[in-house]
């Protein structure tokens, strides 16, 4: 029989474990946007600004995720290091989408 224990410090497990989840499902669909953008990439007459798009994405919602998870748990860095390190990954990612929707590719 499985048996599972749960410890969440400062809130209920369950609240902890539908977080998780959450951010799981985030970084799921991000990556699956990201990957529709490389194929169409791949498969098009090679608009660049679709593989950008794709690069904006993962840096506005899956690096991002992956670091608010991933910090606290490998590494010691504070919550103030960690916030500034997911906003300079948001701010990347929302500035090369603005770039591509922009006409940041000269023709």
């Amino acid at each position: 029989m499985f048996l599972l224990q749960l410890d969440a410090t400062g809130t209920a497990p369950f609240i902890a474990i539908g977080v998780l989840v959450l951010s799981v499902v985030s970084v799921v669909l991000s990556l699956t946007i990201a990957v529709v953008l490389i194929r169409g990439y791949r498969q098009g007459p090679a608009h660049r600004g679709m593989l950008w798009l794709a690069v904006g994405l993962i840096f506005l919602i899956t690096v991002p995720e992956l670091l608010r998870v991933g910090l606290p748990t490998a590494t010691d860095i504070g919550t103030v290091g960690r916030s500034i390190l997911v906003s300079g990954c948001e701010l990347f990612g929302l500035g090369t989408i603005l770039w591509t929707v922009y006409g940041g590719e000269m023709r």
